[in-house]
C-alpha cells in the first residue's frame, strides 16, 4: 500500500499581540494531541511538532508571522479547523 502524497495544510497569521508563547502554545497543542496522526507547524525553514508545548516555542512566532499548520492524515481535518480557529481568534486573548 503506497503513502498518499495528499498534504493537508493551511497558512495562518499569528494576530494576538504576544504571538505563541508559552499559554497560546499550550492551548494549541492541547488540541493537536486530540489527532490520529502528526501535525506540523511551520515558519520559514523551522517545523515543529504541534503537540508539543516546547518544539512550538522554539518558533518564536510573534505578531503579524505567518505560520502552515499541516496534518498527515485527512482524518485530521476537524483538528486542523479546530487549530486555525484558535490562531485567527487570537488564541482567546
Amino acid at each position: 500500500m503506497g503513502s498518499m502524497d495528499v498534504k493537508l495544510h493551511t497558512d495562518l497569521d499569528i494576530v494576538n499581540e504576544l504571538g505563541l508563547h508559552a499559554r497560546s502554545a499550550a492551548k494549541l497543542a492541547k488540541i493537536a494531541q486530540n489527532a490520529d496522526g502528526n501535525i506540523w507547524v511551520q515558519l520559514g525553514d523551522t517545523i515543529a511538532d504541534a503537540k508539543q508545548v516546547l518544539d512550538l516555542l522554539t518558533l518564536a512566532a510573534g505578531p503579524g508571522d505567518r505560520v502552515r499548520v499541516r496534518i498527515e492524515k485527512a482524518s485530521d481535518i476537524k483538528t486542523l479547523n479546530q487549530i486555525a480557529a484558535l490562531i485567527t481568534g487570537g488564541f482567546g486573548e
